[in-house]
């Protein structure tokens, strides 16, 4: 993959797996915030937040996957950031009688949010929507579709490539782990019974992955499905590992799926198609071949399999063969329509993500850049990188520098340099909070897309 060539790291920050993706906490912030709550007409309920000298901007705040909570900001101490810089905050928790993956309803909540946010509070000068994570994805959907409502967005660490492809490139990765090392499991992917069902097997496909690390044909199988899921070869806790040092490299693919990736990707999956009506994702017909061509992490898999003395080709006609799963239609063409995004832009957005992002790979970010270019709307989105491991793993400011580029694009009718990734660390660092990390990157292709 592309090494980011690094500006000034940031201290800490190391989220944990099981808090990166379920996203903030509800807003309990600073004490001079006057809090206000309600509820929509489909049961969703919204939260809103101002600070006694409002300057007039309001933030509207999507949350990522997980439990269907109010919440305003991606965090207690960006929220506090925000609301002692004068900005209002408000978000809702998405229809809560539904799938976690609320895409059915979420953005249809949010704007019934700043609906409820106008009557009950007031009218703002400016709205800017923020998403985080499948957040990140409504709000693109609100920044295509929020003329007239929103002025601009923020985009934290966003599932931008939308929810047919994360469940594709998802199902190659499991499909292959299966195939080598679960092979009972192989044809019991997809259309699970329930959560209980999907944490069942996460847990023998991660338990699989354990026993193959042991060897050297493990190692090199393990490699190639992380490359269909578009894994970061940087861990948690380690320096990121040399570009041609390719055994480094699958070290650290493992470490995340050791931690527990897949025992939170596979029951993701079930949420998914209970919003959907059914199973999303399909492989019949694909070339496993030509997939791994497209990868980024093409070269490693090539030297891990010289070094086992395995025939790639082999097994890649292996996988192509026994590709039979199919997709219910119905349910695919629902999740076109709701968790889709990129085919256009209204207002000016700004997508911010980490280079070694193992829930929402930052190689997302190519495949929505392409789709809004293909639209014409190239000129309206900028994206940003930050050099640093794990999913939505941002500092406080990293998020005010990004909005203060937002900002300036809506000031000045013109990005500039503002959304750079030198003119962000600056931003940054003028704060005085608690560091960043921006980088020149460039993301390679998204592997997996149908």
């Amino acid at each position: 993959m592309p090494r980011p060539r690094f500006s000034t790291l940031a201290a800490a920050c190391a989220t944990a797996l099981a808090t990166a993706l379920i996203g903030p906490v509800s807003s309990a912030h600073a004490a001079t915030a006057t809090h206000y709550s309600g509820t929509l007409t489909d049961g969703a309920t919204w939260i809103a937040d101002t600070p006694d000298h409002w300057n007039g901007t309001l933030l509207l705040f999507s949350h990522g996957f997980g439990p269907t909570t109010a919440a305003d900001a991606p965090s207690p101490a960006v929220a506090q950031a925000l609301l002692a810089a004068g900005y209002a905050l408000a978000g809702s928790s998405y229809d809560p009688n539904g799938s976690m993956w609320a895409l059915d309803s979420a953005e249809r909540d949010q704007f019934a949010a700043l609906t409820a946010f106008r009557r009950q509070v007031g009218t703002p000068t400016r709205v800017i929507s923020v998403g985080q994570s499948m957040g990140g994805l409504v709000n693109a959907e609100i920044a295509r579709d929020g003329a007239g409502r929103i002025d601009g967005a923020l985009g934290l660490c966003g599932l931008v490539a939308g929810g047919v492809d994360l469940d594709n490139y998802q199902l190659d990765a499991e499909y292959t782990l299966a195939t080598f090392f679960d092979p009972a499991d192989a044809d019991d992917l997809v259309s699970l019974d329930g959560q209980a069902d999907a944490g069942a097997l996460a847990g023998r496909l991660t338990t699989a992955v354990e026993t193959a690390q042991q060897t050297p044909a493990g190692r090199a199988r393990i490699a190639l499905a992380a490359a269909y899921l578009n894994l970061a070869d940087w861990a948690p806790g380690q320096q990121p590992p040399a570009r041609g040092d390719f055994a480094g490299q699958e070290q650290q693919q493992y470490a995340w799926l050791a931690q527990g990736l897949l025992g939170f990707i596979v029951p993701a999956r079930w949420s998914v198609e209970q919003s959907a009506g059914g199973n999303t994702s399909w492989n019949k017909g694909v070339d496993y071949a030509g997939l791994l061509r497209g990868s980024a992490h093409a070269k490693q898999v090539e030297a891990l399999y010289r070094d086992a003395r395995l025939d790639l080709r082999t097994d890649l006609n292996r996988l192509t063969r026994g590709a039979d799963i199919t997709a219910d239609p119905a349910a695919v063409a629902r999740l076109k329509r709701t968790s889709t995004a990129g085919q256009g832009l209204a207002v000016p957005l700004l997508d911010i993500h980490t280079t070694a992002d193992q829930l929402v790979p930052v190689e997302q970010e190519s495949a929505f850049a392409g789709r809004v270019r293909a639209a014409g709307d190239s000129s309206l989105l900028r994206q940003a990188y930050v050099a640093r491991q794990s999913h939505c793993n941002f500092t406080t400011a990293e998020v005010v520098a990004g909005l203060h580029a937002v900002e300036h694009r809506l000031d000045t009718g013109h990005w500039g340099d503002s959304a750079s990734a030198a003119q962000l660390q600056r931003s940054a660092d003028e704060l005085g909070l608690d560091g960043a990390a921006f980088t020149d990157y460039r993301p390679s292709r998204l592997t997996g897309t149908r």
